[in-house]
Formats: C-alpha cells, sequence, structure tokens
C-alpha cells in the first residue's frame, strides 16, 4: 500500500525504527509492512479507525504479539524477538488500552506495581518520581488510599498512566487514552499528555480523536487497513482535506 508523504520532515535522533512490520493472527494478515520512526523526545500519533491496526501495531511493539516479518529496534538495538518483560526493564512501557487498573489495590499500590520491573536504586529517586505523578495528577494524591476499582473512568485512565510513568519510561506507549471518557476529560488527559512530552519524555499515541492528538502531535502516521497510508506533521496532517473528511467529519 503507497504511503503519501507530506513535506519532507527532519526526525531527530531515532529512538524507535520500525521496518516491513508484517503480524499476522493464524492465516490473516493484520500488519502489512509497517514502517516508522520515532525520535528522541517527539509526540507521535497512529491515527485510524477501527480495524485499522493500531493496536495490533501496539501489541507488537510491546512484544505481545510475535512478527511475521519485518524488524523493530529501540535504541539502536535490535529487539525484534525480546520479551516483552525485557522490553520493560528496558524503558519501552505501555499503558494499556481499556486502562487495566488492579481493581483491589490502592492507588498507591498500583503506583507502586509500575516500578516492580524497574526497581529504583534510591529512595529519594522514587520519592521525586512519585512527586511528579502526583504533580501531573492531583486527583490521584487525593486518591491514594482509594481502590482503583472505584475510581471513575478518567481517574482510572490517569492511574494507568501514572503507573507507567512510575517505571520511568524511555518511550511511553499510550493505547487510546480518550476511549469512554467525556470531553472534559479528554481535553485534560490530552494536555497531560503534552506535558510529560515537554518534561522530555517521548510518547507513541494511538487515537481516533484526531483533533485532540494531531494538535499535540510532532509527526502522525496515518493508518489504514494494516497499512500506513500518509504520514506528516501533525499540523499539516491536522488541516489535509483528507484526513479532516475521514477524520474530524469535514467534507
Amino acid at each position: 500500500m503507497p504511503t503519501e508523504q507530506l513535506p519532507v520532515v527532519r526526525v531527530p535522533e531515532p529512538l524507535l525504527v520500525v521496518e516491513d512490520m508484517v503480524v499476522n493472527y493464524g492465516r490473516i494478515q493484520a500488519l502489512h509492512g509497517i514502517s516508522l520512526t520515532v525520535g528522541q523526545g517527539e509526540l507521535i500519533t497512529l491515527l485510524g479507525a477501527n480495524g485499522a491496526g493500531k493496536t495490533t501495531t501496539m501489541r507488537a511493539l510491546s512484544g505481545l504479539l510475535p512478527l511475521t516479518r519485518g524488524r523493530i529496534t529501540f535504541q539502536g538495538r535490535d529487539i525484534t524477538r525480546m520479551k516483552a518483560h525485557e522490553r520493560v526493564v528496558a524503558g519501552l512501557i505501555q499503558a494499556p488500552e481499556g486502562r487495566g487498573v488492579f481493581p483491589g489495590m490502592t492507588v498507591q499500590e498500583n503506583l507502586d506495581m509500575g516500578c516492580h520491573a524497574r526497581p529504583f536504586k534510591v529512595k529519594a529517586e522514587y520519592n521525586q518520581t512519585l512527586d511528579w505523578v502526583f504533580e501531573l495528577f492531583p486527583r490521584l494524591a487525593e486518591r491514594r488510599r482509594q481502590v482503583g476499582g472505584t475510581l471513575s473512568g478518567g481517574e482510572q485512565q490517569m492511574l494507568a498512566i501514572g503507573r507507567a510513568l512510575m517505571a520511568r519510561p524511555e518511550l511511553l506507549l499510550l493505547d487510546e487514552p480518550s476511549m469512554g471518557l467525556a470531553p472534559m476529560v479528554i481535553q485534560q488527559i490530552f494536555r497531560i499528555i503534552a506535558d510529560i512530552n515537554a518534561g522530555g519524555t517521548t510518547v507513541l499515541l494511538v487515537e481516533q480523536n484526531a483533533q485532540q492528538a494531531l494538535t499535540r502531535s510532532d509527526r502522525a502516521y496515518i493508518l489504514e487497513t494494516g497499512g500506513v497510508t500518509k504520514t506528516g506533521l501533525g499540523g499539516d496532517l491536522l488541516h489535509d482535506p483528507a484526513v479532516k473528511s475521514a477524520y474530524l467529519g469535514v467534507g
């Protein structure tokens, strides 16, 4: 499937490079040779409708799905066959689709689970990271002793992102963070994602909310039926007629 390339964009030092990634579910090919690059410090969006292959891409990057063909390089290291938990230790951290909090644990206990695979060497680093998460999400600080399963949908999304940040990701993968949330909460979540990126964390974001995502993204890739069909600056894609028609409801 040909990819429409908007004006050439200079990408920062590559952090993640995906080359010709193919993923099958049995005999069904879900991804058809996806290639993309995430530069150090960027906020990149994968945009597409349901069934486009966005979540499959994220699961493959996280090591939860094996590649049929292709190569994934992270921080200059080939991780194509690296196990999921080893990718977490390397700094490739995902806040899963559907939030996935531990419902019987408190907010504090959920956050502590985030640093289980990448433990802190000194208590001061733990305290500093926890303070940062609570600064980003004051609601979590207010509810730190509340059981995760009793939080609202928006609060659970904040907790899922906060838990991922406790692992100090080199690259934070976010899969549909706005799904099922009220419009005001969606705006708040996207502002926080932008703040996380501005603080130096590289972010790869899967989204259907084109307006919110492209407004804040450095670059974006458009996925359709398992392949990349267009890529460019977030602002350019936001004003692209085809993207506006397909994702913003503007003819």
